[in-house]
């Protein structure tokens, strides 16, 4: 009498291990001519078509270089195309507060915080006093002030640091508001 096989999926086939199927897994190859690497990169072969080139990561890289998203348009379909997509996506840029879990108010980074610290300064400091702590700390840490002192010039440095973190956050969100 033969033994029943039984499995362990409990009728859920991709439950099963990495490997466990008994077929050979098919590798598709690079769709580029005289390639013989895996074509693991699907590409559009055309605009809003749901046909795909199927390229290694070097043929994918040829492809995108070449990708010109604004191909065949005029200027003012090229400019009205752009402002449709930057007023459909207002809404992300608007929640982008949301998508930062740290600590603080969630308004800055984990690097802006820790220069914060640096700083000895609150997380929820302004600009006017992070350049006040800037300049008294770079003052009393400066290398000309006390020369010869690795550990105050160290300091220093990371002191600069720090503020040229804060100043490009800074930079950022005063581009992004209106």
């Amino acid at each position: 009498m033969a033994k029943a096989s039984r499995s362990n999926d409990w009728g859920f086939p991709r439950w099963r291990a990495y490997g466990a199927a008994r077929d050979a897994e098919p590798v598709r190859p690079c769709d580029r001519h005289g390639c013989d690497e895996p074509g693991d990169r699907p590409a559009p072969k055309s605009p809003n078509s749901p046909e795909r080139w199927y390229f290694c990561e070097r043929h994918a890289a040829e492809y995108n270089r070449n990708w010109n998203y604004f191909e065949g348009l005029t200027a003012e379909e090229t400019a009205a195309r752009e402002a449709g997509e930057q007023r459909d996506a207002g809404a992300y840029r608007q929640a982008n507060h949301y998508g930062w879990g740290g600590p603080g108010d969630g308004s800055r980074s984990r690097d802006e915080m820790r220069a914060l610290d640096v700083l000895e300064l609150e997380s929820d400091a302004g600009f006017e006093e992070i350049r006040a702590a800037y300049r008294r700390l770079a003052k009393a840490n400066h290398p000309d002030v006390k020369p010869g002192d690795a550990e105050a010039a160290q300091r220093f440095r990371e002191i600069q640091a720090s503020y040229d973190v804060l100043r490009r956050a800074e930079e950022r969100r005063a581009s992004l508001s209106p």
